[in-house]
């Protein structure tokens, strides 16, 4: 019986690819599976090698892990890929942040949208090109890819549209509010049934069910009497009031996807909350990272103390990837919420733009329902930033600064000042990119 085989591109992100690993390898059907792990990092790859293959041993199975450095020899054969790469690390990440900040524009985490997203998007798809060619050339021609990266929308459309690879996009923020909604009505999240529909990172809750009764009429008063949301999540509390639906993404994410709370500096702070980075802080997920960002060498000794994991179903996460690969190799149907090709499903969205709805999955792939309309003023937010995520892939996708300066203008609250920014940066990248330059230290130009 052939293996089947799993490939991992990036996987020095210690944490999650181990914890990833264990979820998969957690199913009795998959713990025969080919696995391989790539990165650029050879100490990260070493280090999550050793960690996962003692795992492997302690749980008796008979695996040894391919870890290497080469991508196509990652790739090849593989039938699901998945990819959890930061294109240009922690220094071009700061750079996203910073030099935006000096013109005015604020941002908590700049992954996603705004300028700091925009720019991480092209780093993204310099080397999602490459990515994808390896894929349709030495992969398993029936192979998912499944991506974890950000920003989500523009990495899965590129992958869809230009990379001509079957890519589904994979983020826990449904999950996360879910369970933040359960606990405002008082129940757990699994009595608790809902129905998401929107873009990644702006995806709404247009039902929430409990015993099959409708609660979203009750739902705002229950996030404003609650004493932890009520002022840790004013963004999300407002946006509901205004488009009468909750929506998935934390506090400092939403901010930065609409015009109307991170504008003023004097105004940002009645918006946010300090108790937490990802309830608004400015450059907060940054701040984070860079604090951590040896953790695991001082976590890695301490970890190989400690008893390996063990597989086992009840210890599974919440992370979609190992629930789909389970339902396409094995029939059991898994639910859940991802992104993918509209094609139909949200009726009064593109039909080819990336929209995070509900699906199922099993030995047929990814089913998506048809939705029908979005409200309308959701469909109207998601629609704005749509049309960001267009240029930006259109940008990367066919180097072309001309997109980049479209883009800026309307999604920047100082585009002007910021313009000449980025005329230098996209410039300079596109050139270098297109020359065959290390696309991992182009960002630094922004210097």
């Amino acid at each position: 019986m052939k293996k089947t085989k799993i490939a991992f591109i990036g996987a020095g992100s210690i944490g999650f690819t181990r914890g990833l690993l264990t979820d998969i390898l957690s199913v009795p059907e998959l713990q025969n599976s080919e696995i391989a792990f790539m990165d650029i990092n050879p100490h990260n790859l070493d280090m999550v090698y050793q960690l996962c293959q003692r795992d492997i041993e302690a749980n008796g199975l008979d695996i040894k892990i391919h870890a290497t450095t080469d991508r196509r020899e990652a790739l090849k054969g593989a039938k699901y890929i998945i990819d959890c790469c930061r294109i240009g690390g922690l220094e071009a990440f700061a750079l996203d942040i910073n030099i935006p900040l000096k013109y005015g524009v604020d941002q908590c985490v700049g992954d996603t949208l705004c300028a700091g997203g925009i720019m991480y998007g092209q780093r993204d798809i310099a080397v999602l090109e490459g990515l994808c060619k390896d894929i349709r050339e030495v992969a398993d021609p029936d192979c998912l890819l499944l991506n974890y990266c950000n920003p989500n929308a523009m990495v899965t459309w590129y992958c869809n549209t230009y990379g001509k690879v079957n890519t589904v996009g994979l983020c826990h923020g449904v999950q996360g509010g879910h369970e933040l909604i359960a606990r405002a009505l008082g129940y757990e999240k699994k009595d608790i049934d809902i129905i998401c529909a929107g873009i990644n990172h702006m995806t709404w809750y247009i039902s929430v069910k409990h015993n099959g009764e409708e609660l979203n009429g009750k739902l705002l008063d229950a996030l404003m009497a609650d004493p932890e949301a009520s002022q840790t999540e004013k963004v999300r509390i407002d946006m509901m009031k205004r488009f009468g639906y909750f929506s998935t993404e934390s506090n400092g994410h939403l901010s930065e996807y609409v015009a109307w709370y991170r504008k003023r500096p004097d105004e940002i702070k009645k918006w946010i909350d300090l108790g937490c980075w990802i309830n608004g802080e400015t450059g907060g997920y940054l701040r984070v990272c860079t604090e951590g960002r040896n953790w695991f060498e001082t976590d890695f000794p301490n970890w190989l103390k400690e008893p390996p994991k063990t597989y086992v179903q009840e210890n599974r996460s919440h992370e979609h990837g190992s629930w789909i690969i389970e339902a396409m190799e094995t029939g059991r149907v898994y639910r859940g919420h991802f992104n993918v090709v509209n094609n139909g499903c949200i009726t009064n969205l593109p039909d080819d733009c990336i929209v995070e709805v509900p699906g199922f999955v099993d030995t047929f792939g990814i089913n998506i329902p048809r939705l029908g309309d979005l409200p309308m003023g959701c469909a109207a937010c998601c629609q704005s930033n749509i049309i960001v995520q267009r240029l930006a892939v259109a940008a990367g996708a066919n180097a072309d600064i001309q997109y980049s300066l479209c883009i800026i203008g309307r999604k920047c609250s100082q585009p002007y000042c910021i313009r000449s920014w980025i005329v230098k940066t996209t410039a300079y990248f596109y050139a270098a990119t297109h020359q065959g330059k290390n696309v991992l230290f182009c960002s630094h130009i922004y210097l």
